[in-house]
């Protein structure tokens, strides 16, 4: 997941939520997520997706964030979301949907009631 940040903030690595088991990182002049070597609980990676989505409603830190949907569709199957997964999967083959941003993470947060 690509991390897009505010103007108002230079950088932005580390844990936001240590019992998530993923962290931002900096690679060039672009920030991501990583999972951490300590390992993620299933849901982890979801709720870290989550949480970036919220963070950029909010729009201090965060300005978007742009998830591809083969990694979405995993973390959802990962946190037993299986509806949800797979209505990504399908939304890839019959649109070609190939990102999310902090919207459409949203969208699908409330949609499928996560």
């Amino acid at each position: 997941m690509k991390v897009i940040l505010s103007n108002m903030c230079l950088s932005l690595v580390g844990m936001l939520k240590p019992e998530l088991g993923y962290f931002l990182v900096k690679r060039g002049k672009s920030f991501f997520s990583q999972r951490s070597g300590h390992g993620a609980p299933p849901d982890g990676h979801w709720r870290f997706i989550v949480l970036c989505a919220e963070m950029a409603k909010n729009g201090l830190h965060i300005k978007d964030i742009k998830v591809d949907w083969l990694e979405l569709q995993t973390a959802l199957y990962e946190a037993k979301c299986f509806t949800a997964s797979e209505q990504v999967r399908r939304n890839y083959a019959d649109k070609g949907k190939a990102t999310y941003n902090a919207r459409d993470i949203l969208n699908l947060k409330t949609t499928f009631g996560l």
